[in-house]
Parts: C-alpha cells; sequence; structure tokens
C-alpha cells in the first residue's frame, strides 16, 4: 500500500508510475482522488490527513510525495510507524529523485513491511543504455542492428524521454524491418550533434589532422562556421570548469552533478583537460574572445579564424 521509486532514472520513475495509476481503475475518477505533495512543504498532519481522507466515488485513494527525504523530515519516526497502518483504500508513492542508501529506513521499511514496496532507478550508461534501446526497440515489435543502437546510445546519451520518442520514430519508418545505422544518421538530429562533438573533442584532445579534417567536413556539409565557432567556445567553457573542480579534488561523477553534464561527457573532458594547464585553457579562451571581437568587427572571417585556431591549439 505503500511504495518508494527512488534514484536518478526520473524517465523510468514516472513510467512506473504511469503504470501503476493504470492499474487502480478509472483515471477521471483516479485523478479526482489524488493528492500531490512536495517533500519539503509536507508536515505530517497534512499527510496523515491525505491518507485517512475516504475516496470519492473511487475504490482507491492516491497520495504521492516527492523527494521527502532530501532532508530527513522532522517527523520520521511518526511517519514510519503510521505506514503499516495505512487504510486499506490508499496507496501512498514516494518519488525521490536520489538514490536512498539500503541502510535508510524508509528503505528497510518498505523491503519487510508486506504492505510496502521498494525499486531503485539508476540512470543506465554504457552496455547497459544500449541494452535500454534494445529492449524498447522490441517493446514496440521493431528490430535494431548492434551498430544503429551504439550509433543512438552514443549521439543522444542518456536521456531517456529523448531516446524514447528518437526510437518511437525510427519505429514508425521502418516498420518490422531493422533499424540500420543509416537510418539513425537520417532521423536522429542529435547524430549531427555527435558529429560537431567530435571536432569540439578532436581539437580538445590537441589531435591536429583529425580536427581539420573534421572541420573541413563539417563546412563541406554547409555548416554555419558561427555554430561551430559557439560549439569551441562552449568546449573550453566546460574544459575550464572541469579543470578547476578536478585540482580541486572532485571525480568525474562529482563534476557532471556540479555543473549538470553526462557522466560520460564529464569522463571525456576530465581526460582532455590532462593535455592543458589551466593557464594554457584561460589563454585560449581569451583568445577566443578576440577572435569574436575580430570577426564582429571585420578585422578577420569567422571560417579563417577557425582555421587558424584549430592549428594554433592543436599543435
Amino acid at each position: 500500500m505503500f511504495y518508494l521509486f527512488h534514484g536518478d532514472d526520473r524517465h523510468s520513475q514516472r513510467k512506473t508510475l504511469a503504470d501503476l495509476m493504470s492499474s487502480l481503475g478509472d483515471p477521471a475518477m483516479l485523478e479526482l482522488n489524488t493528492n500531490r505533495f512536495e517533500g519539503k512543504r509536507l508536515t505530517m498532519a497534512d499527510l496523515q490527513h491525505a491518507c485517512d481522507s475516504i475516496p470519492f466515488l473511487s475504490e482507491k485513494r492516491v497520495v504521492i510525495v516527492e523527494d521527502l527525504w532530501a532532508d530527513k523530515p522532522a517527523f520520521t519516526d511518526d511517519l514510519l510507524a503510521y505506514l503499516p497502518n495505512l487504510p486499506e483504500s490508499t496507496r501512498l508513492i514516494f518519488l525521490e529523485s536520489r538514490t536512498l542508501p539500503k541502510s535508510h529506513p524508509m528503505v528497510k521499511l518498505a523491503e519487510s513491511d508486506e504492505s510496502g514496496y521498494v525499486k531503485s532507478f539508476s540512470t543506465p550508461e554504457g552496455a547497459r543504455l544500449e541494452g535500454w534501446i534494445r529492449q524498447k526497440v522490441e517493446e514496440q515489435g521493431g528490430q535494431i542492428t548492434p551498430q544503429a543502437t551504439h550509433l543512438l546510445a552514443l549521439s543522444v546519451g542518456s536521456n531517456l524521454t529523448t531516446l524514447d520518442n528518437e526510437v518511437e520514430k525510427l519505429i514508425l519508418y521502418k516498420g518490422r524491418a531493422p533499424i540500420e545505422a543509416e537510418d539513425v544518421a537520417l532521423l536522429c538530429p542529435y547524430v549531427a550533434e555527435a558529429s560537431i562533438f567530435d571536432l569540439v573533442d578532436a581539437i580538445g584532445s590537441r589531435h591536429g589532422r583529425s580536427a581539420a579534417n573534421l572541420l573541413q567536413h563539417k563546412l563541406d556539409e554547409g555548416t554555419d562556421p558561427f555554430y561551430l565557432f559557439a560549439m569551441i567556445v562552449r568546449q573550453f567553457r566546460l574544459l575550464i570548469q572541469v579543470k578547476e573542480l578536478a585540482e580541486a579534488g572532485l571525480n568525474p561523477q562529482r563534476i557532471a552533478q556540479t555543473i549538470k553534464i553526462h557522466n560520460f561527457v564529464a569522463g571525456k573532458l576530465v581526460q582532455q583537460s590532462h593535455n592543458f594547464s589551466l593557464e594554457q585553457l584561460e589563454s585560449i579562451y581569451a583568445h577566443l574572445l578576440d577572435i569574436d571581437v575580430g570577426v564582429k568587427t571585420g578585422k578577420t572571417d569567422m571560417v579563417t579564424a577557425i582555421n587558424l585556431l584549430v592549428a594554433g591549439v592543436t599543435v
């Protein structure tokens, strides 16, 4: 009768919540019998009043509480004592955006009490992410090749909501035929973004020939040089942030949380930052400002400026 869904995979949490809600009765009537609370504003009195209320023209009442355990609530002991005695007509659901330790009193109660249920949701990465994509495709009656799976995971990353949308689009396009890497490249806009990331990745890694070839390829494709420049500026801004945080002792996962980027990207940036001192990165960033001013004042054109930048940075 009470559920604890915790972890950073909010997409899967919401999907599981939606499936649970759909099993509890008529959606319209259930919505009339649903209370939602933010944990930081919740009191024990408000929670108990909502849970003890008799459902209106429905068999069930649903109470949803988000992020109650971000900080330990003052009424923890009262809540833990109350949960095993919930009215049978109530379904109380706790949604936590971080993973709670196994020693957490709420986790232990949900695991041990027959009226409780707990499930952890962690954002998949690497091989788990590719497995997630394959499962989503199969659930919708489609097929996907390993190459297409890898390209989709690499291009979109762990944004599961976006991945869900891309999978649906690809299946509508291919039907029951296997989704190929060419289909992903054709339909997924994030593949183009990933190729630009390859360019700035090569610059950040100081791979001169590769960076020059990728730059020319993007220009030949008709990519706006001002957009390329903006991506390069972003890359070096992130490198400066990552370099400072890494020197302060933060690991890639903490860095990703601090500047709100994917763990995979943070790991790549940490590796790239080893190729530069902080002074070099700040000097390059100042040079990027000079390029911006020079182009806007007509002293140089953006294509020439970017080519010179790539040649100079990757030496």
